[in-house]
């Protein structure tokens, strides 16, 4: 019985008895049934045994965990699985880009209204000091325009059908 006195959560479920050399003992501890469960749900204990066995095994457990985290995810969303979350995140950082490289453009703007606004002549001393402050101004006209036709070029990202209310909004 691979390695316990109890047989494996794979062999208690298919009800059959768990060999020295169960291929699945390894992976799926009797404490975890749910874990095989849903692997066998999803692809099939015959084609699962099929894969352990194709690999090497200092791969098998790496292996498993990804039929794991992939067979969650069919039972989330059974067409499209775990490439339907990696969408809609890609999705999301699209659409975070995009807003990002519009607030950079509203903030050249703004850098070029205050320097197109001529300083007054009566400036306090304090006033000095203060506006040296200020980040010194090489301004590439050029990086303004690519900010602008970011948003523009990217209007083809998909939008997300159950697309949630925006934090910029």
């Amino acid at each position: 019985m691979g390695g316990g006195s109890s047989p494996c959560a794979s062999c208690k479920l298919l009800r059959r008895r768990c060999a020295k050399d169960c291929v699945f003992a390894p992976y799926f501890p009797p404490d975890d049934p749910h874990k095989f469960a849903i692997v066998h749900k999803v692809f099939g204990a015959s084609n699962v045994s099929k894969m352990l066995q194709e690999l090497p095994v200092q791969q098998r457990a790496d292996a498993v965990s990804s039929l794991v985290y992939e067979a969650n995810a069919r039972m989330r969303d059974p067409v499209y699985g775990c490439v339907g979350a990696i969408s809609y995140l890609q999705n999301q950082v699209s659409q975070l880009q995009m807003q990002l490289a519009v607030a950079q453009a509203e903030i050249l703007c703004i850098q070029m209204q205050q320097e197109q606004q001529p300083a007054p002549n009566n400036l306090a001393l304090e006033d000095e000091k203060s506006i040296n402050l200020l980040p010194t101004n090489n301004f590439n006209y050029n990086n303004l325009q690519h900010y602008l036709s970011f948003a523009s070029s990217s209007s083809n990202v998909m939008q997300d059908p159950l697309k949630r209310e925006s934090l910029w909004t």
